[in-house]
């Protein structure tokens, strides 16, 4: 069994700007548009343990901005054994992260974040 531990390199800055994204559309009160942000950090970011448990707490901070309860009940079992499935690489892949999917629900990739796993060398976990 693969553990996983760390985000290679080369993808970081791909998960850094959809994180930098969300805080210019939250800030700008786009919060359609930086939940959509969140989302793909979801995406790129699920399969390491730090960056995955990382989304899911700008999740929660995000419901709890916006006053969304089932977001806000949604995240917290996400944010306790998000990171421990992403450690032993058992992930929903493509899975968006949002309490408006079910969290062991594999989704497809979107084109556009498959172009940036392949821009970084990296392949999505199956």
């Amino acid at each position: 069994m693969k553990l996983n531990t760390r985000m290679p390199k080369s993808l970081k800055p791909y998960f850094e700007e959809e994180l930098n994204l969300y805080r210019f559309n939250r800030n700008q009160n786009e919060l359609p548009r930086a939940w959509h942000h969140l989302e793909r950090a979801h995406i790129l970011g699920q399969a390491y343990p730090w960056h995955h448990s990382y989304v899911h707490w700008k999740m929660l901070l995000f419901g709890i901005y916006i006053k969304n309860y089932k977001e806000i009940i949604g995240q917290i079992p996400r944010l306790l054994v998000g990171g421990v499935k992403s450690f032993v690489g058992y992930i929903p892949v493509g899975n968006t992260g949002g309490a408006n999917v079910p969290p062991l629900k594999p989704m497809a990739i979107p084109d556009e974040i498959m172009d940036v796993f392949k821009k970084a060398g990296v392949k999505p976990l199956a």
